[in-house]
């Protein structure tokens, strides 16, 4: 089976869209992350929704955890004023990992690797520059188990 065949239509956002958006996108439909696209539909990034819950947790609590537990649960209610004026460029983080995508004729193995190697939940799956669609890591184990 080729990735073009294992490929589904999935939610994408330009780097430009409104961050609080892309949030609400990842919360309604509880995506694993979205591909980030140029202004020419080509992938250029993955949003882990990851990345955007780490907006609740402050810098000096990801440096020390042991502080997360002395934190009301207000601060989470926060995110939404985090993310306010902000694009997905700025969810990104400044040293991206390499862009996780795949080739339409990569097989279900080379997507699997991908997959592992960058430790992303999510691939894009490209034919020539155009995007054709996402493979997801849970799409991928429904394939392989059958």
């Amino acid at each position: 089976m080729h990735a073009s065949e294992m490929a589904e239509d999935f939610p994408v956002v330009a780097s430009d869209s409104d961050a609080l958006e892309a949030a609400r996108l990842l919360a309604a439909n509880r995506l694993p992350g979205l591909v980030v696209t140029d202004p020419r539909g080509r992938p250029v990034a993955v949003l882990p929704a990851s990345q955007v819950v780490r907006l609740l947790v402050p810098h000096y609590v990801q440096d020390d955890p042991s502080l997360a537990g002395v934190l009301s649960e207000s601060m989470a209610d926060r995110v939404a004023e985090k993310l306010h004026g902000k694009t997905v460029r700025a969810l990104l983080p400044e040293d991206r990992p390499e862009l996780p995508v795949v080739k339409a004729d990569d097989t279900i193995v080379e997507v699997a690797a991908a997959m592992a190697r960058l430790r992303c939940p999510l691939v894009a799956v490209v034919d020539g520059d155009g995007l054709t669609g996402v493979i997801t890591a849970s799409r991928l184990l429904e394939l392989a188990l059958r």
